[in-house]
């Protein structure tokens, strides 16, 4: 047996449409048909009046008063009023009642029936009475000679007459309806085509379970789940993503860079892009969101890396110092044959002389560094960056002046700025014809200075402010997958600890690059 699909929300909007519709165009035709009845009233009752009044001043009527037959002169006259007017009887009667006038002949000289009493008291009377004629709208007014009522004057117009004007008026009333109801229909077929294209023709318990599913599945994911509209504007965001871009709670209508993600220029798509954003390593995968071949908007994912971007540089360290240790394997295992060769050959005293020279290298270099570094780890830092410098063919220098006693950076903090400034320097060093790099570690009175000077090709000036933002590289496209981050960290450490950075030309002929961080202040 199938199962009954709901119906669509367009077409419950539909036919709730119509039926407002037309319910509100039923109040209407109603409406005006009372009001067309209450002017029909309204008209009829003024006109029996006004003429009433006419005829009563009629001095044709006072004089047929006097008459012996009365009747004989105001029969004729009152027929040509009506007829004149329009009305349904003019009635001339005595003050007792007695009718001298009547559009029915065989009604003269009986009694009017209808309220006579206020009119004989001088005063005007209008009504809806059943008469003789049926119901009718009638008035009924004296007629004075002098300051006495001698007779009274009624006109009256039968309702058939008022309800045939009303009649007369409602072709136009349900024309005007219809077309109101015809735009109406029009209205409730445009709104229910553009609700059914926008809810995908989806009925009202399909939107809900989509909506629990929905949101169910953005809060279970672990990624962070940006939604992008055609702007380019966040629309939504998941749990985790809030949580890893600390956003605000007015979120909605804001760009990723006024967020804090700020991305290169690359297209509409982005692969594993590793960004910083505060604290944080963020890997950012951005796609197009279709919908029927049809691109509605962007879904940008996050992930979070800031352990295992550590977890890398610790690693990479280590290949480091894994590398610098085999290359000081292969240069001892050169030096070891060579001595042995000198002690076979009897050239003992070049060979004493042969190892106490490289005896002497080595810890000069490093009675150099850590007398200058007193910062244990920072010295451990410079001596793995000295092998892995020499490892790449690159000379990297102490420079004398380096001195550091103290410092605000924690531990991790100085790794990350001196290694990363070392590794930029080396990799920029590297393949030029003097590769050199110099690095200066000094405390002074308000912080820590940190230069590094290299002999690559330096930084174009117009370069110079953006190095130290989240995805900037001076890798070719081929080597720059997974690069700039490592000076995004180093301008992250900055900014926390509210230092300075600065770019220019290096006495060496690249670049060199200068880390101030303010000594910690004191509460």
């Amino acid at each position: 047996m199938a199962v009954r699909r709901p119906r669509a929300i367009a077409a419950q909007m539909l036919v709730w449409h119509l039926a407002v519709v037309l319910l509100v165009v039923a109040l209407g035709v109603g409406l005006a048909w009372y009001d067309a009845r209450r002017d029909a009233y309204d008209v009829a009752r003024d006109r029996a009046l006004e003429v009433s009044r006419t005829v009563a001043s009629a001095p044709d009527v006072t004089r047929a008063l006097g008459d012996a037959d009365p009747s004989k002169t105001l029969q004729p006259y009152a027929e040509r009023v009506r007829h004149a007017t329009g009305t349904d009887f003019v009635v001339v009667m005595s003050t007792n009642g007695v009718r001298y006038s009547h559009p029915d002949p065989s009604q003269l000289g009986g009694h009017f029936r209808g309220s006579t009493g206020p009119a004989l008291r001088g005063g005007e009377v209008t009504e809806t009475y059943s008469g003789t004629l049926g119901p009718s709208v009638r008035a009924v007014v004296p007629v004075r000679s002098g300051d006495r009522v001698v007779a009274l004057v009624s006109v009256g117009i039968t309702l058939q007459q008022v309800n045939h004007k009303v009649w007369e008026a409602l072709p136009a009333v349900l024309l005007v309806a219809a077309g109101l109801g015809a735009l109406g229909l029009v209205g409730a077929w445009l709104v229910g085509r553009r609700l059914r294209r926008q809810t995908h023709g989806l009925g009202e318990v399909e939107i809900t379970r989509m909506y629990e599913y929905y949101d169910a599945v953005l809060r279970a994911v672990r990624e962070g789940l940006v939604l992008l509209g055609h702007d380019d504007r966040v629309t939504l965001a998941n749990d985790e993503a809030r949580r890893l871009l600390d956003l605000p709670e007015s979120y909605d209508g804001k760009t990723l860079a006024e967020l804090g993600l700020v991305t290169p220029d690359t297209g509409p798509e982005l692969h594993d892009l590793p960004v910083v954003v505060g604290d944080r390593v963020l890997l950012v995968n951005r796609a197009p969101a279709r919908w029927n071949d049809r691109v509605v908007g962007s879904v940008v994912t996050l992930r979070d890396r800031t352990e295992l971007q550590e977890v890398t540089a610790e690693l990479d360290t280590v290949r480091g110092m894994a590398a610098a240790l085999r290359a000081q394997n292969h240069e001892a295992a050169n030096r070891l044959h060579t001595m042995v060769s000198l002690v076979e050959m009897g050239e003992t005293e070049e060979a004493v002389a042969f190892a106490t020279d490289e005896l002497d290298l080595a810890r000069r270099l490093t009675d150099d560094v850590v007398g200058a570094v007193q910062e244990p780890v920072l010295s451990a830092l410079l001596l793995g960056k000295s092998s892995q410098a020499q490892e790449r063919g690159v000379a990297l220098v102490v420079d004398p002046d380096s001195s550091v006693t103290h410092t605000s950076l924690s531990a991790h903090d100085l790794v990350t700025v001196v290694g990363n400034l070392l590794d930029n320097a080396i990799d920029a060093a590297q393949g030029t014809a003097e590769a050199v790099v110099q690095v200066l570690v000094k405390s002074e009175d308000d912080g820590l200075m940190v230069a590094v000077d290299d002999s690559g090709p330096g930084i174009a000036p117009e370069h110079r402010d953006q190095i130290f933002e989240p995805g900037w590289t001076s890798k070719p496209d081929t080597q720059a997958r997974g690069r700039g981050v490592g000076l995004a960290l180093v301008g992250q450490v900055v900014r926390r600890h509210e230092g300075s950075t600065e770019v220019g030309r290096s006495t060496l002929g690249g670049a060199r690059l200068t880390v101030r961080v303010p000594a910690r202040r004191t509460p």
